[in-house]
């Protein structure tokens, strides 16, 4: 009986999603490697099964290969998932370019945006690596739910329709329900831009405002987030489904969330220079707020709880002052021109 290599696909990030798509990944039968910049953290995981480090409490198979090399990671890879975060993308993936198989599939596992050019991280990784067959993945998961089986649904989007489709069916499992779109631009914008309204989420849970202001805010950011990712190519009911609005509740609304958990410390009196000092994990939304803000300028699309984020994070603005300068803007009219269909 011939047997049959199963494919090779390869994690680059070692962090919480990165180890929790490695174990989807596993348990979809497929031959997976993770790269990790730390030696350190390799060592402690292989002799514990564990990534103590960045996902406590979940024991990994045996199954699963970890190396910091990056010739070992890639070779033979036929899919590479990015899982690094976007402060640390062009450094990362500077040490894998020539060594990529340009036949390989990329698909990002990062949320953010490249705060040298504004870009998308398929675009940034597609530059860096030389690759052409490039996808996205996103939506509401945590990885320490995801990586106890806990079910969800995500969507990967791909300028090639045939290829969202093939990878769909990779992810895709009993508790990792995939679903498949063609408009990168508004999964990618989606993931980025949510990042930002849950940190202003949790700077209001962190002041002791209650549950109709973070409705308030994550409707509105909702709005926010739609108005300018449609400036810049993507489709509006995109925003409407898993990558907009299922992520933005999820990391509005979970103590999981890493922005939101930021923001209530940021709202309950932590200078933002200690907490980001004093954090092991990316928080995307502390990050990024600037670079959303100067896009958003640049296309010139009103972000108003962009700019009250950036005011508390970069510009020393008194959180409750932030609140109140949002609530004392001039009265509009509810957004209403925007159509979504969702399927």
């Amino acid at each position: 009986m011939k047997v049959v290599a199963k494919r090779k696909i390869t994690i680059l990030g070692d962090g919480a999603w990165g180890t929790a798509l490695a174990l989807i990944l596993n348990d979809n039968g497929y031959n997976v490697t993770v790269w990790s910049p730390f030696p350190e953290n390799l060592t402690v995981i292989k002799q514990k099964r564990e990534n103590v480090l960045f996902l406590p409490g979940v024991k990994l198979p045996e199954e699963i290969k970890w190396t910091s090399s990056c010739e070992q990671a890639v070779q033979n890879a036929e899919i590479i998932v990015i899982a690094i975060p976007s402060k640390y993308i062009r450094s990362t993936l500077a040490k894998f370019h020539g060594i990529v198989s340009p036949s390989c599939i990329l698909v990002s596992a990062t949320k953010g945006l490249d705060p040298q050019t504004y870009k998308r991280m398929t675009e940034v990784i597609g530059e860096l690596l030389n690759c052409q067959a490039i996808a996205a993945i996103s939506g509401p998961s945590h990885a320490q739910e995801v990586a106890r089986k806990i079910p969800t649904a995500v969507v990967v989007a791909s300028s090639d329709i045939n290829l969202a489709g093939e990878l769909q069916r990779i992810f895709s499992n009993s508790y990792f329900r995939v679903y498949s779109s063609d408009d990168v631009a508004g999964v990618e914008f989606g993931g980025a831009f949510k990042n930002v309204i849950a940190v202003a989420v949790g700077i209001s849970d962190g002041i002791g405002f209650g549950h109709n202001t973070s409705a308030a805010l994550i409707t509105r950011g909702l709005a926010e987030i739609t108005r300018l990712g449609c400036a810049l190519g993507a489709k509006p009911a995109t925003f409407a489904g898993l990558s907009g609005v299922g992520d933005l509740i999820v990391t509005c609304t979970s103590g999981l969330s890493r922005n939101w958990t930021a923001g209530k410390k940021i709202g309950s009196g932590v200078p933002v220079r200690q907490l980001m000092s004093q954090t092991k994990v990316a928080v995307e939304g502390v990050w990024n707020c600037k670079t959303v803000l100067e896009l958003a300028r640049k296309v010139n699309v009103e972000t108003p709880i962009t700019e009250h984020v950036y005011a508390v994070i970069y510009e020393g603005m008194e959180p409750a002052k932030a609140v109140k300068s949002l609530m004392s803007r001039p009265l509009k009219q509810e957004l209403q021109n925007l159509k979504f269909t969702i399927s």
